[in-house]
């Protein structure tokens, strides 16, 4: 009798998918997620694009319906990689997750705030975390650019304030964090501005999952700029 896994499934029941290779993979993930998630969707398009991706990332269907996604966070977002933005990211998990592949070729690059710096001594003079002391000291550079955060909600509610006062926006904001203090309450306000975004409502996130929604943006926009469709901007 073949041995028992903890489960209670036996080996001989446990049938492994064929798909060997990243790209056979990914097809095939993808997939299984067209099927678990059928028509009508929530969301269509390139808005599905960002959606399955973020899913896949997760590995749960569950997270649907707290993503917050929308056709102008789409437009301004694939029109700022057309246009060779920089991507700011929280952290350093964060802009790994958006690899030179998809970015390079569309001239974008991709800064963890983090590295900034004398950022860890500005902080500590200022009895705030690194991360809001890095959003502070970009608040000049970020028109027309991507900020992603997935993992601090110090960073997210930072930019919110500078967004209040005046300081230009980003193109497009992810704004993930995930969390038990201030993730959910900060996405919620991100929600309720009126600057493009990107979210996922309640204390879920990550910085994998914020890089995911860029990572499905570049795509599109490759694909945009291989089949010369970009107009201007991108839209």
């Amino acid at each position: 009798m073949p041995p028992l896994f903890e489960n209670g499934f036996s080996a001989a029941e446990i049938v492994l998918d064929p798909a060997r290779t990243p790209g056979e993979i990914e097809a095939r993930s993808f997939a299984i997620i067209d099927a678990e998630v059928p028509e009508p969707r929530p969301f269509s398009g390139g808005l599905w694009q960002v959606a399955r991706r973020c899913i896949h990332t997760v590995g749960d269907i569950g997270i649907l319906p707290d993503l917050r996604l929308d056709e102008e966070g789409l437009a301004r977002g694939v029109g700022a990689l057309l246009s060779g933005c920089t991507v700011y990211a929280d952290t350093r998990m964060a802009a790994d997750g958006m690899p030179l592949r998809r970015m390079r070729p569309l001239g974008v690059s991709v800064m963890p705030i983090m590295a900034l710096p004398g950022l860890e001594e500005k902080a500590r003079a200022m009895g705030i975390t690194r991360s809001r002391a890095g959003m502070a000291a970009l608040e000049g550079r970020l028109a027309g650019q991507i900020v992603v955060i997935g993992n601090a909600p110090t960073a997210l509610l930072a930019l919110l304030d500078a967004l209040e006062r005046g300081c230009p926006p980003p193109a497009l904001i992810v704004g993930m964090p995930v969390g038990f203090v201030n993730a959910a309450q900060s996405k919620a306000l991100l929600h309720r501005g009126p600057w493009p975004h990107f979210t996922v409502l309640g204390r879920r996130g990550g910085s994998a999952l914020a890089a995911a929604c860029v990572n499905a943006l570049a795509e599109i926009a490759l694909e945009r700029k291989k089949g010369g469709l970009a107009g201007p901007r991108g839209e």
